[in-house]
């Protein structure tokens, strides 16, 4: 249940909880543990991940899937560059952009924003 509660970002007690009242079905072992199954858990995940940073309204669609509606909470400007970072639930982002890009929107530190990624490459590691 430890790592299920670190891959949801909750406390044990709180997957203990959803265990026991079925919102999340777990297997219990003959010694007391109880077991998610990995299937079962990205189906949770995904549920409950659905709609927990919804775009702003207004927000026009794109083709872009990787989407991150947040707050900024820094812009560090440059010359030409700007590095501005985003906090979207637990999501960290951090984007460089031009300076004039971040001009022109208006982008300032407490802004509503959705961040886009769209990538060639994407990295998985194990822990």
């Amino acid at each position: 249940m430890g790592v299920a509660a670190r891959l949801l970002r909750v406390s044990p007690e709180t997957v203990r909880r959803w265990a026991e009242t079925g919102r999340l079905p777990a297997d219990r072992a003959p010694d007391g543990s109880r077991s998610v199954d990995g299937v079962v858990l990205a189906a949770f995940a995904e549920e409950r991940a659905a709609g927990a940073h919804p775009l702003p309204p207004g927000t026009a669609l794109t083709s872009v899937r990787n989407s991150f509606a947040g707050i900024v909470t820094a812009v560090r400007l440059d010359e030409v560059a700007a590095r501005v970072e985003i906090q979207s639930g637990p999501h960290h982002v951090v984007s460089v952009v031009t300076r004039e890009s971040v001009e022109q929107l208006g982008i300032v530190v407490g802004s509503t924003v959705t961040a886009r990624v769209k990538s060639t490459e994407v990295h998985i590691a194990l822990p």
